[in-house]
């Protein structure tokens, strides 16, 4: 009779992650090639067409000439200057303007429509960044630990309503997550398109775009030439961002945990690995200290 043995082999939770990791980037980047792609050559073809029109009832104007205005176009769209409207627009630098820029530097968020072009900007830009960006880190993980205790805090007065611990910690988790949700994912939104003229759709995805520290410029609160602003618009959107970082940070950090305790009860040796490398990792870190 044959005899079968069983290989257990011991897989690295970090190769896992990593595997997952580059999947999951392979398929992002399969997905929106397909779904972009074509709506982008059918965009250059029709903006082709619109010169190919704008030359055929100006006929005083040749194609170089063309090519020259929209590049001069162009660089002032890079520069921060919108090419609509007049020299009236209301200003990229003012004070508000300038704390939701700051905001974007330390967060990380880097829209892109804006930036300095003075050479002396960009270095004050470049050491604000190399300071701030450290010190939002700080203030957020601080942020974090406050509404961390907060959360401890409602724990501790639902026990005792429910004594049941577990299910306490659940219904805590689930009022600071809709609570969360509401003042940080569905109110802004909603905010933000009646002030922007957005669809709710396109003020939760700008939502979503700058929590996530993605930010990839193209829909950006307070940039509309043709509206009229309250002056403190663009530094309380500031002030929001940062307060909102701080709870979905704590959040996808309860997610994470979340995930790996579940992982670790279905597969063990999981858990034990990681310990492992937790482990591994501290005596390394004391050897250096050293």
């Amino acid at each position: 009779m044959a005899r079968f043995q069983y290989v257990r082999f011991k897989v690295s939770w970090t190769a896992i992650l990593t595997l997952a990791h580059f999947t999951y980037l392979l398929v992002g980047a399969t997905i929106f090639q397909i779904l972009e792609r074509e709506a982008e050559s059918n965009n250059r073809n029709h903006f082709q067409l619109e010169k190919l029109h704008f030359l055929a009832n100006y006929t005083c104007l040749d194609g170089p000439a063309l090519e020259k205005f929209v590049q001069v176009i162009l660089d002032a769209w890079e520069k921060g200057v919108n090419p609509s409207g007049n020299s009236t627009n209301p200003s990229n630098w003012d004070f508000s303007s300038s704390f939701f820029f700051a905001g974007t530097v330390v967060t990380t968020i880097g829209y892109g429509n804006l930036s300095p072009s003075t050479v002396s900007g960009q270095v004050f830009c470049v050491f604000y960044a190399l300071c701030g960006i450290p010190l939002n880190l700080a203030f957020l993980k601080q942020l974090g630990k406050c509404l961390t205790i907060h959360l401890g805090r409602l724990e501790r007065g639902m026990v005792s309503v429910v004594p049941h611990k577990q299910t306490v910690e659940a219904l805590a988790v689930s009022l600071f997550f809709i609570t969360g949700s509401l003042l940080f994912l569905v109110i802004p939104p909603l905010l933000f398109s009646y002030v922007e003229g957005w669809s709710f759709g396109e003020g939760f995805y700008f939502t979503f775009i700058t929590l996530s520290t993605i930010g990839f410029g193209d829909y950006v609160v307070g940039t509309d030439p043709g509206k009229d602003y309250i002056s403190l618009y663009r530094s309380l959107a500031g002030i929001w961002i940062i307060f909102a970082l701080a709870w979905l940070a704590l959040i996808l950090n309860m997610g994470a945990r979340t995930m790996e305790y579940a992982i670790g009860l279905t597969h063990p040796g999981f858990k034990k690995q990681k310990e492992e490398e937790n482990v591994s990792s501290s005596t390394i870190e004391d050897t250096s200290n050293m």
